[in-house]
Formats: C-alpha cells, structure tokens, sequence
C-alpha cells in the first residue's frame, strides 16, 4: 500500500497521506515521498490546483514517533531539513494554489503542514493540535512563523505551549482556517473549491500567492513595488486578455492558466 495516493483529475492534482494504521503520521519514505509529488505538480502544465488531504479518519498526526528511537532512529536535525522544510517549502512556492482538506485530526508537523497551504478549510469533526510541547520539543513545519501571523501573537503561543486542541470551529472563528463543512459535505464541498481554482487564471494566482509570501518581510513602500511588478506581469497573460475580452463580451471567460 503507497503512503501516498496521487491523481492527476481535471487539471486537480489530489495528494491523500496514506498510513491510516498511523493516523497519516509521516516517516521518512512517506516524506520524500510527498516531496516527490509536490515537484509534479508544479512541472506539469495541466495541474493548475493541488488539493491536500488524509484518508480515513485522519489528516496527519505529524512525525512517526518510531522513527526517533531505536538503533536505527533518524536524527530531528536531519528530519527537519530532509523531511518537513523542503515539504513546507515546497508548498509555499508552487506557483499553483494548494488546499489542505482536514477531513480529521492533524497534529504536530501535520497541522503545520496543512496551515501553510494556501487555502485551509476542515470538516466539522476535524481538529488541529500543537502537539510539540508534550514531548518537549518546539513547533516546527514553519509552525512559529505562519501560526502568530494567522491568529495573533497571544493566542498561538498559548496553543503552541499548552498544546490544547483546537477544533474546526473554534479554527474557523479565530481566522486558522477559512471555512469548516458539516462532516457529510465535507468532500463534495471541498472539492468544489479546487475545482473552482483550477478554471481560474493561474498565472494571476501564482503571482499573488508570491506577493503574500513576500508581504511578510517587505515594508510597505516595498510592497506597493511588488504589486506593481506582479501586476504588469499579469496584465501580459493570456488568461488577462480573455478576462477583458469575456467581460466586454458579456460571456463566462474560459481561463487556460497561461
């Protein structure tokens, strides 16, 4: 059984962790694994979305404990920059728009990982834990860098410290996550999301996920160049001029991501 299922489905490219004996928790193969599946979504033209979830009751409960003991154990040093950074990393700079769909609990690196997708939305029964400090560690996956910028200072220090769960809509009301589904809908409703995404322009997309991603460390005169620079990028697409040509028009565009 692979750790990881991966479809290529109109334009959407799905990313299910698959270790449901293991609540989706992550060991080395799964990782590099995943790593390899971000890579293609971002060389094949035809992805123009990637929509992230766990299989079974799960979404990811973070790191395989087992893989940190024993004589065979892997090093925290060599799982963060082998494992969780390229992940994360990779994530934020695919230049497509990526949905994390919590369909469970995700702990640890699990929730991090799904925090630093572009969209986040959660079934109602789904919940996020900072689980690091019950084993004596520190938030890692970019936790300490995206969880305060998403919620507040206050509150993420005291959920990274007491490592109290959140539920989705408790996640929800604090600005964590975008949207939460009844447990029955979640799926469908999920996945109109990305299905939505991938028939929008994805050039426009990618540019502004790279703004956001640069507005963390820019200064406001430097983030008003950025929007520039960006802009006059997307305004020489083709999917701009279809958005002109349609709106003139009076007709539904259709968007090719170029």
């Amino acid at each position: 059984m692979s750790s990881i299922l991966f479809e290529i489905k109109n334009s959407v490219a799905y990313i299910t962790l698959n270790r449901p004996e293991k609540f989706n928790a992550f060991n080395r193969e799964m990782a590099l694994r995943m790593q390899a599946h971000l890579d293609e979504c971002a060389s094949v033209p035809d992805v123009r979305c990637v929509y992230i979830t766990g299989s079974d009751k799960a979404f990811s409960a973070g790191q395989d404990i087992s893989e940190l003991v024993g004589e065979n154990k892997i090093e925290l040093k060599q799982i963060l920059a082998e494992h969780y950074n390229p992940i994360v990393k990779r994530i934020r700079n695919l230049p497509k728009p990526v949905v994390a769909a919590v369909n469970g609990v995700a702990a640890g690196a699990g929730a991090n990982i799904a925090l630093c997708c572009d969209i986040v939305v959660a079934a109602s029964s789904a919940s996020f834990i900072q689980a690091f400090s019950k084993i004596g560690l520190i938030p890692d996956s970019g936790g300490t860098f995206t969880l305060p910028r998403l919620v507040g200072w206050q509150k993420a220090s005291a959920l990274m410290m007491t490592g109290d769960k959140v539920n989705a809509t408790e996640a929800e009301q604090m600005g964590m996550i975008y949207k939460v589904f009844d447990d029955a809908s979640f799926e469908t409703e999920s996945k109109k999301i990305v299905a939505t995404l991938s028939q929008m322009p994805t050039k426009g997309l990618a540019y502004t996920k790279h703004a956001l991603n640069m507005s963390f460390a820019a200064s406001w005169e430097e983030q008003l160049l950025l929007e520039d620079k960006f802009q006059q990028k997307a305004a020489v697409t083709e999917d701009h001029k279809e958005g002109i040509n349609s709106f003139l028009e009076k007709r539904t565009p259709i968007f090719k991501g170029k």
